[in-house]
C-alpha cells in the first residue's frame, strides 16, 4: 500500500520557496560594493573641508557640521587644513557663504591651499521636529570627496543620525505620550541638533565603515581596507 503524503510534500515546497525567497531577500539587503579604484590610484594625505551647503531651514546647520567634521578624518589618518583658517580664508577674499565658496575652481583651491583632496558636504536635514507622540532632532547629510591634482571623483557618501534611535516604545499610549513630552522638552532644552550632526559626521566619515572613505597614511589600516562588499 502506498501513502500519500501531499501536506508533508506541500510544507517541504513552501520552506524550499520560504528559504530562496529569504536568500533574495538577504541578497537585496547587502549593499552594493562601493568602487574604489580612482580613491585607491589617488591616495590623498591632506584633505580641504569646504564649509558645507545647508539644504535645511536652519542657520546653524552650516557651522555645527563644519566644527565636527576633522575629527573622524583626522582619525582616519588624513590631514585635515584648519576648517576655520579656510572658512577665514575665503572671507578675506569676499567669499561669505558656502554656495560661493563652492563654486571656486579645483585648480584655484589647489592653488591656494595645497590640499591633495577636498571634501564637499551637503547637509540635507538638520532640526528639530515636534508631534504628538513623537519629537526628534535630525540630521542628514552627504559627501562627496574630489581629488584637487586630477579633478576625478574619489568617494561620494550619505549618513543620518536621530536623537530618537534606541528609544523604548513600550507603554502603551500613555507612556507614548510621556516620552513625548519628555523628548520634547529635552529637545527644546539642550539643542540635540548639534550632537546629533557629529554623529552624523562620524558615520559619514570615518573609515572602517561599509562603503565609507578609505584610511589615510597616518593610519596603521592604510591600504588595508576598501575589499569590495565589506
Amino acid at each position: 500500500m502506498r501513502f500519500r503524503i501531499p501536506s508533508l510534500c506541500l510544507s517541504r515546497a513552501g520552506l524550499a520557496v520560504a528559504a530562496v525567497a529569504a536568500l533574495v531577500a538577504t541578497g537585496c539587503a547587502t549593499p552594493t560594493p562601493y568602487d574604489y579604484s580612482a580613491f585607491k590610484q589617488s591616495r590623498p594625505t591632506s584633505i580641504l573641508v569646504l564649509p558645507p551647503l545647508n539644504s535645511s531651514p536652519d542657520v546653524a546647520a552650516t557651522y555645527s557640521m563644519l566644527a565636527q567634521v576633522t575629527q573622524p578624518l583626522a582619525e582616519s589618518g588624513y590631514y585635515v587644513l584648519p576648517v576655520s583658517l579656510v572658512d577665514e580664508t575665503f572671507r578675506q577674499n569676499g567669499l561669505y557663504n558656502p554656495p560661493e565658496m563652492h563654486e571656486v575652481g579645483l585648480q584655484k583651491l589647489r592653488e591656494i591651499f595645497g590640499a591633495d583632496a577636498a571634501l564637499y558636504i551637503n547637509i540635507k536635514q538638520y532640526g528639530t521636529s515636534y508631534a504628538v507622540l513623537a519629537s526628534e532632532s535630525r540630521v542628514t547629510a552627504e559627501a562627496k570627496l574630489i581629488d584637487l591634482r586630477s579633478e576625478q571623483l574619489l568617494w561620494q557618501g550619505e549618513a543620518t543620525a536621530s536623537s530618537a534611535e534606541g528609544r523604548s516604545s513600550s507603554g502603551g499610549l500613555v507612556g507614548l505620550l510621556v516620552q513625548a513630552v519628555v523628548a520634547q522638552i529635552v529637545e527644546s532644552v539642550t539643542n540635540q541638533s548639534h550632537p546629533v550632526a557629529g554623529i552624523t559626521s562620524t558615520r559619514l566619515l570615518a573609515a572602517g565603515r561599509p562603503n565609507g572613505i578609505l584610511y589615510g597614511p597616518r593610519s596603521p589600516n592604510y591600504q588595508k581596507d576598501g575589499t569590495a562588499g565589506r
